[in-house]
This record gives structure tokens, sequence and C-alpha cells, in this order.
């Protein structure tokens, strides 16, 4: 435990860990994230516990952190944190200075309450949330039963998921598994966030649905899936047919709804072969500056257009979300939704959430989806789900870390 005198500084990880307790004890709203390529590590604590369903209109919002539900319906709601407190801190920091916000009244760093408190709150009795993992055998039965709607002519497409229900690490350290996934995963969107609507969520999302800096709006299509191997994965990247296909129907999907709203003034760079925790995809980037096409609120159009994206529901959408309510065993909540900073400094990044987890009552729920086209192949895509499952679940069921 730190002595009185070390208690105008702590290391980054109990910095984080103060900051996640100063909320849950309050019961305020708090989001935790690190963009791609970025060494930030960026904080938010609302000063209310409830907010009203959140807006989709993101020039009428204020700085702030939203969350959106795969699809809206009964109780689950999109929700929003509003940036009452901000806080932030490099990951190559070793410590930070406390500020006054975070001075406790008397006395050290109060470590064992604040790890206590953290625990109590994600080891609670959960909220109802019955969910079981889904069964291999029924996930396959239902890979082929989309396959065969797509031969039918029925759609181009469609992305069934499955949920993995395993026990969270009775050691599980949150502040230091946010902060291992930041450094192991530099390429992806690391977030937490916590409400009381929402509960505990975490995850690594590699793809961007919309951005906003200035003038300049950023939307990328990312389909297809692979291991990382060797010294240089990218270069020696090898995608079949039926990858390069898939990938495709996304950037058509995004195209077709610039042509929805006219726009025809863009930049398409790609496709090209990224990577993003330990697994490769195929994306392309999709850039247009709004003032040259005189479209200030494209942002705002664009997000309510392209959600749920091809990349997560499906070709036609209509029908593929059809499918989805019609095959799918469980609620996706908050997986495949989206979520992401708000007007902060002048910028948008809205992310879909992908390879993340919801914690509850001492587990986690692994969420992953396979985009299923005529070519694809129900045991392989199971294989691509239970690698999408690791992104988070290495990190949170061990105690051995990656």
């Amino acid at each position: 435990m730190e002595t009185t005198t070390e208690k105008a500084s702590l290391k980054i990880k109990n910095y984080l860990e103060y900051l996640i307790y100063q909320a849950l004890k309050e019961d305020l709203p708090i989001a935790v994230w690190k963009k791609p390529k970025h060494k930030l590590v960026e904080i938010i604590i609302d000063d209310q516990p409830h907010r009203n369903e959140s807006s989709t209109d993101l020039d009428a919002l204020p700085p702030g952190f939203i969350i959106h539900p795969f699809s809206q319906s009964g109780n689950r709601k999109g929700t929003f944190i509003k940036a009452a407190k901000y806080f932030s801190f490099e990951l190559d920091q070793e410590s930070i200075a406390m500020d006054d916000l975070l001075e406790t009244a008397e006395g050290p760093y109060p470590s064992y309450q604040v790890k206590s408190l953290i625990k109590e709150k994600i080891f609670a009795k959960d909220r109802g949330l019955n969910q079981k993992s889904s069964e291999k055998k029924a996930f396959l039965e239902m890979v082929k039963l989309a396959i065969q709607a797509v031969k039918a002519g029925e759609m181009y497409k469609v992305v069934p998921a499955k949920v993995k229900k395993t026990q969270l690490d009775p050691n599980f350290d949150l502040a230091q598994t946010f902060i291992q996934l930041c450094e192991a995963y530099p390429n992806g969107f690391v977030n937490f966030f916590h409400t009381p609507r929402t509960g505990f969520w975490l995850g690594s999302s590699p793809e961007t649905l919309i951005k906003t800096k200035g003038d300049q709006f950023y939307t990328m299509s990312l389909a297809g899936t692979q291991k990382a191997k060797g010294n240089n994965p990218q270069k020696n990247a090898a995608w079949t047919q039926k990858e390069i296909e898939e990938q495709a129907l996304v950037s058509r999907y995004i195209v077709n709804c610039f042509k929805k709203i006219r726009l025809r003034e863009y930049e398409e760079i790609g496709p090209k072969t990224t990577i993003a925790g330990g697994l490769l995809h195929l994306k392309s980037e999709f850039l247009v500056d709004m003032k040259a096409t005189n479209f200030p609120q494209l942002g705002t159009v664009m997000l309510d257009l392209l959600h749920p994206t091809s990349a997560i529901c499906g070709m036609p959408k209509e029908t593929a979300l059809a499918f989805i309510k019609a095959h799918e065993p469980f609620d996706r909540s908050y997986f495949s939704g989206f979520i992401g900073p708000v007007n902060m400094g002048g910028e948008t990044d809205i992310f879909v959430n992908l390879r993340c987890a919801k914690l509850e009552g001492g587990k986690a729920w692994l969420y992953a989806g396979a985009g299923i086209t005529e070519d694809s192949v129900p045991e392989k895509e199971w294989e691509e789900t239970e690698l999408k499952c690791k992104i988070i679940g290495n990190f949170i069921h061990s105690k051995k870390r990656p």
C-alpha cells in the first residue's frame, strides 16, 4: 500500500482502478478507451446515474460516449455517457499525479477498498442474464440453414452469431486487464464501459463504423478472417474467393449507402490485409470531404444508414435481420451494436462493438459472428468464431496471461 507521502502520484494501473472505483461507488456511468494506433487512454465519468435514451443525431450530442445495441427493442435501448469529468494518461507513463478530484480525505490510497468494490460489483449476482453457451451442433445447423438460404437466392450474405459463457478468473483485475489489452492489441479500439442500464462490457474492436474530424468523414469495410501466422503475416496472407467476395459485399453495401444520398465524391482505398487482435482481415477505407460535398451532417446520416452493416448483419439488410431474429437463440444486446466517443476534442470515433465480453455475476459472455455466403463451410465458421472469442477470452478466464 502506498504511503501518505506517495499519495500525490499513482501507477497508471492504480490511477485507472481508482477512477473506476469512484464511478462505481456513486453508481455513475464510466467509459474508458484507447483508439487504434494511439497510446492515450481516455476516461469519462457522468454526473448522473441515468440518462434518457440516446439520440443518434451526433451534432446534437454533447461530448461523451455513445452506446447503442444491435437492435433497439423492449428494454434494450441506446444510452449515452456524458463527459462530465474527463481524465487521460499515456500507456508508457510510469505514474500519474493525483488531482483534486481524486484526492482522498486523509490517509494513503485505499488499495484494498478499491479492489474489493470493483470485484464485488463484477462478481455480484447477475440480473437475470440466463443465456447459455451456444452449442456447436445448433450453431452448425444454423449455418447450414443460412447457406441454403443464400444458395436459394434469398440473401447474398448473413452473419449469424454465437455466445460463449465462461467463468471469470477469481483474481480478475479489470484495470490490469484493460491495460494488457491495450498492449496486446495496439490496432484495436480497446474499451470498457459500465452504466446501470448496460452493466459491464470490455472489448477490443477492429472495425470503425464512422469517424468525423473537421471536414473529413471516414468509414471502412472489414470482412474475411484468418489467423495471423509467421513473422510477416500480412505479406503472407492468402485469401480464398469466399473471403474476397464477402469483403466485396461489405464495400458494395457502403457504396449503396452513398448512392441513396446521392453522394458520388468519395475516395476508396483497398482492399488490403490488416491485422487486429492476432487475426487478419480484408479492409477497404472510404473517405469523404464533407465541406467539398456540402454535406456537414454526413456522420449522422451515414450512422443511421450503415447500422447494422453487412459485416455484422448481411445483405439485403431486412432479409438478413429476419433470419437472425428467427434463428439466433439469444439476445445480442450491445454486441455488434456501436460504441465510441462523440464530439470529444472536435472528433467523433464510433466503432462496431466486436471482440467484446459482457461481465456479470463472476462470468463473462463472449460474442462472435461469422459471415455466411454460399461458399461457407460450417465447421470452418465455427472455428472462426472460436478464434474471435479468444481475443478477449484469453485475458479473462485464465490466470496465465497471453
